[in-house]
């Protein structure tokens, strides 16, 4: 049975993907791995029930990608990230022609995470 699906996300500079999904986006790390020093590391995170990994491994994915997240209380997630700007970029809350409210955000790597909250609250499950 299939439970839950974690994206790895290409970062170059972990202190920058720190900055980016700590400290603004307000995630947890559940672990960090390095082989040792001076070579890439391996970043577990999480916030409720999205967990990303974020790798500066050159083989385990590319930058770009963009990744759909449905969520409940979009509103008070895009107060709380006003609350605390982030210098590098300022998102908007946006209504989508395809029935949704969004929060479009792209870390400093060219990852896009879209967080999006449908009107219709049967969809947001």
């Amino acid at each position: 049975m299939l439970k839950q699906n974690i994206p790895i996300l290409r970062i170059f500079d972990v202190q920058k993907a720190k900055e980016f999904y700590i400290d603004w986006l307000d995630f947890e790390i559940e672990f960090e791995h390095q082989f040792e020093p001076d070579t890439p590391y391996y970043i577990g995170i999480k916030r409720e029930d999205i967990r990303f990994h974020l790798s500066e491994h050159h083989g385990d994915s590319v930058p770009g990608v963009r990744i759909f997240i449905i969520c409940t209380e979009l509103k008070q997630f895009f107060e709380e990230l006003q609350s605390r700007p982030y210098k590098y970029y300022r998102p908007s809350l946006q209504e989508t022609f395809y029935g949704t409210w969004q929060v479009h955000i792209q870390d400093p790597f060219g990852n896009g995470l879209s967080f999006n909250e449908y009107k219709d609250p049967e969809l947001n499950n």
